[in-house]
């Protein structure tokens, strides 16, 4: 399956508008026969929102959710995309999966909230692995700072994901992260991971960009730099059956030596 990254911060506080250039990638993307889109963490809103948190909020099913439907069956994609989430008087930060053909797949909540920002705004998730299928693969969700656990990702690993959904909104000086640990983690998993991170200034914050899809080897098979940018690769099948064939990292794990660790 072919997958785009959406490297962009779009316009903090301004839904319209970056609903406009979701559906401008979703159009670049197809034209460039990608299934799937993925735009990072809080893309809808937009990150370094302060208060505007809970205004801008909406429910998994809401408005926003409807116009992202109606973007990717126009274009015959998978979209995958950053929101606030709004559930009754509570709020996360959360990733929805919609499908080619407007069906909401899966959304997952961010379990590990960073710094004091997303702390007093947010309330963490419970749920860890999150998963749906898309095109033949199973596709798990996860935003952020959740990639920097490595229990999260073994868990998704354990539960059979394929390709790992990593919305992000990484910020100066911890651009190793998509650099060196998300090809890492693709790696010892053995499963795609796609990091789509934002970029530029946004308040107080410095975002790197760097959106990455790595490969279970290891290997990025897209990488972007640090301004607005599509970019994509192939997430294939055949090759993901092979690698796992041949790693021994899941076959070799001792379940019984890390009882310790929880």
């Amino acid at each position: 399956m072919h997958t785009a990254l959406l490297q962009s911060s779009g316009r903090p506080g301004d839904v319209a508008h970056n609903l406009r250039v979701l559906d401008d990638a979703a159009r670049a993307a197809a034209a460039n026969g990608a299934g799937l889109l993925a735009a990072p963490e809080m893309f809808l809103t937009g990150y370094a929102i302060g208060d505007d948190v809970p205004k801008l909020a909406e429910p998994a099913d809401g408005e926003s959710a409807d116009v992202i439907a109606e973007i990717a069956t126009r274009h015959g994609l998978a979209v995958a995309y950053g929101y606030p989430e709004r559930d009754g008087e509570t709020v996360y930060n959360s990733v929805q999966l919609i499908s080619a053909d407007g069906t909401r797949l899966a959304n997952y909540r961010k379990t590990h909230l960073f710094g004091c920002f997303e702390r007093d705004h947010f309330t963490p998730g419970d749920q860890p692995v999150v998963q749906a299928e898309l095109a033949g693969l199973r596709v798990g969700l996860m935003i952020c700072y959740d990639v920097e656990f490595p229990e999260n990702v073994r868990a998704h690993a354990l539960a059979g994901t394929d390709l790992l959904l990593v919305p992000t909104a990484q910020m100066h000086p911890f651009q190793f992260v998509a650099e060196s640990l998300v090809p890492v983690r693709a790696f010892e998993n053995q499963m795609y991971v796609a990091y789509v991170n934002r970029t530029g200034p946004e308040g107080e914050f410095e975002f790197v960009g760097l959106s990455t899809l790595a490969g279970p080897d290891g290997v990025a098979r897209a990488r972007a730099g640090r301004g607005e940018e599509l970019v994509s690769a192939d997430v294939d099948p055949a090759f993901l059956a092979a690698s796992r064939a041949n790693n021994p990292y899941l076959r070799d794990r001792r379940p019984g030596l890390y009882a310790s660790l929880v």
